[in-house]
């Protein structure tokens, strides 16, 4: 039997994002923990949506936010913002998918508190291919034995890794 490496949510979010921090992250290269969007992000968590249940683990993954409406399980996942949407949606897809694969239906919801925005997500096979090929090259990127060159984008600005691409050396 051949041991697939577990894929995590965070692993898709940033898949969609940076492929090295994927990469770093695989490779339990910590990022800078006292970076002020990591506590930001902490802060949300903790203090948003507090009539919902937090961070619930289920299996290998761990949604932010989980409640029943008419009967429907829904999901919710958190964000600081909507600018890295794509990233968000892939996210809640593979908890939906995930979900699915445990036999438990459920839709999905994308929650930007400080825009107090919410977008419904719902799981369709379109979105399994895609999931399955993001996660076929995951695998792919923790193989390797470098990470992958930096690209700068502009998510580095805010990133808690930037010192690993762009400190002067």
């Amino acid at each position: 039997m051949n041991y697939e490496m577990p894929i995590t949510g965070t692993m898709i979010w940033y898949y969609y994002i940076c492929k090295r921090e994927v990469w770093l992250m695989i490779h339990q290269i910590a990022a800078d923990q006292e970076h002020e969007d990591l506590d930001y992000g902490r802060f949300i968590s903790e203090n948003r949506y507090n009539r919902s249940k937090k961070e619930i683990s289920i299996g290998h993954i761990v949604v932010d936010r989980m409640r029943t409406e008419n009967g429907q399980l829904i999901v919710g996942e958190v964000k600081k913002s909507s600018k890295f949407i794509k990233s968000a949606k892939m996210q809640l897809l593979f908890y939906l998918d995930n979900l699915r694969k445990m036999g438990i239906e459920a839709k999905g919801e994308l929650l930007f508190p400080e825009e107090r925005k919410k977008e419904i997500v719902e799981w369709n096979e379109e979105h399994k291919e895609e999931l399955e090929r993001a996660m076929k090259d995951i695998r792919k990127i923790a193989r390797l034995s470098v990470p992958p060159k930096p690209e700068k984008i502009s998510f580095c600005r805010k990133c808690a890794y930037k010192e690993y691409c762009w400190a002067e050396g």
